[in-house]
């Protein structure tokens, strides 16, 4: 749900969001564009709010998705948040996987 520029991010079992260590870090947000940009993220509730000053009109948002992600959103229970992302835009730079060979049979 988009909000005067912001992305709200609603978590089904998102009881007790939290930061590991202040502010929230891992996030990116784009626009029509889809040029992701680190956003600025903030715990309202059940859900995550981004933003970004240079995406004024968000459409897109994603968690951890990177390499090697520093990332520090937790539930009530401690346990971490999941990479995640509210696109299906194509992914550049990653190669399909090839289908498996089907398993011999006797």
């Amino acid at each position: 749900m988009v909000e005067d520029g912001k992305l709200r991010v609603k978590f089904t079992n998102g009881w007790g969001l939290r930061s590991g260590n202040g502010e929230l870090v891992g996030f990116t947000v784009a626009g029509e564009d889809r040029k992701f940009v680190k956003a600025l993220a903030t715990i309202e509730s059940d859900a995550v709010v981004v933003s970004h000053p240079d995406v004024p009109n968000p459409v897109a948002a994603r968690y951890g998705w990177e390499m090697s992600p520093v990332c520090n959103l937790f539930n009530g229970a401690g346990l971490p948040a999941s990479p995640f992302r509210t696109d299906d835009w194509e992914l550049i730079g990653v190669r399909p996987q090839p289908e498996p060979e089907p398993a011999p049979t006797e």
